[in-house]
């Protein structure tokens, strides 16, 4: 793939891919269909091409317990093949594990320096389900979550917006920051799915109350419920919150394919969450987007994703070929958007 300069960067490293066990729904293929569509349509000409530098366990330890990555690099030497029956290791998923968090940091640091206004990295494992102290759901750190805490160690920010759209709650990264103040979360997730946390009454707590937005969807919600929920919700909180930094957890298993869950988005839902949160960002955070890729496991209808959401944030004008028909939100996606709406009203004017 050619770099270039533009103002959009991609985060990719080959090593991603050691980090595989050929059965299991999160191997290595997710990344090379991702890499091979980046090919053929054309965009990698359009991209600026960015090698990650692997995280450091100081970093890593602004969100995990020092005890629970020493486990982490001791399971992975022993030659052990799962941390519990979701998540497995290799060998060199330590190594690539801090390669993964790292390359998240590499797109920070060009997107708050002299780099990309906005970077994507194609990094793996992947992270949101990640606790202080327990991998689960695939995940062994928790990248985005370490985004936001070198965020506001390094470059001092005291509003970042974090926007899971994963079909599963990312219930590690709401955890690290339900208390603090400073980091907005907001997760679309399906409802009921793994891991069963993300009721929409789990706002947050103490000085963090009313900065973890969880909007559980029922399943079958594609791209005209998403589309409400963006326009009703994300995108009036955003402009309250006024982020000084967007991060977005980037699974895309909530295709409308995908074997993991039952949600119905097209290509064309993604075109259309990633262009709002552009514009989001245009508004309130001089543009700067940090996308890291969580789930997503039907490989062509991810990489078709994948490729929508950069059309979007890139603005490249790349014909969307698959949407959904224009029907009206079923009446129990209605229902969900009203509770929403009714327990946010207490923190957001919506």
């Amino acid at each position: 793939m050619s770099a270039n300069n533009t103002k959009l960067g991609i985060v990719y490293h080959k090593d991603y891919l050691i980090h595989t066990q050929g059965h299991h729904p999160e191997r290595k293929e997710r990344l090379e269909h991702i890499t091979s569509a980046l090919e053929n349509r054309g965009i990698s000409e359009k991209l600026t091409m960015i090698d990650p530098v692997p995280a450091s366990v100081d970093d890593i330890a602004l969100v995990h317990d020092s005890g629970y990555i020493k486990t982490i690099e001791e399971a992975c030497n022993s030659g052990q093949r799962n941390l519990d029956m979701d998540t497995y290791i290799v060998p060199e998923s330590y190594r690539v594990a801090l390669l993964s968090a790292g390359g998240v940091l590499t797109g920070l640091r060009g997107v708050m320096g002299i780099g990309p206004d906005i970077v994507f990295a194609l990094n793996r494992p992947p992270g949101h389900h990640a606790e202080r102290s327990r991998a689960m759901g695939f995940c062994l750190f928790n990248n985005i979550a370490i985004a936001a805490e070198v965020a506001k160690r390094d470059y001092g920010l005291k509003r970042i917006a974090v926007v899971d759209w994963d079909v599963h709650h990312g219930n590690g990264t709401q955890h690290a920051f339900e208390d603090d103040p400073e980091v907005l979360f907001i997760s679309t997730h399906q409802s009921p799915a793994y891991p069963g946390t993300g009721h929409l009454k789990e706002v947050g707590r103490g000085t963090g109350e009313g900065l973890t937005v969880n909007i559980p969807m029922p399943p079958g919600s594609g791209d005209i419920e998403y589309g409400l929920i963006f326009d009703q919700v994300i995108i009036p909180v955003l402009d309250q919150f006024q982020p000084e930094l967007l991060l977005i957890s980037s699974g895309h298993d909530a295709y409308r394919h995908d074997p993991l869950a039952g949600m119905s988005l097209t290509h064309q839902g993604f075109y259309d969450m990633a262009d709002k949160l552009r514009q989001a960002a245009e508004k309130h955070c001089q543009g700067r987007v940090l996308l890291c890729l969580e789930g997503g496991y039907h490989l062509e209808g991810q990489a078709g994703a994948v490729i929508q959401v950069l059309n979007a944030m890139g603005n490249f004008g790349l014909p969307v070929t698959e949407r959904s028909p224009d029907l009206d939100p079923t009446r129990h996606a209605q229902a969900r958007l009203e509770e929403v709406l009714q327990v946010q009203r207490k923190y957001w004017s919506l």
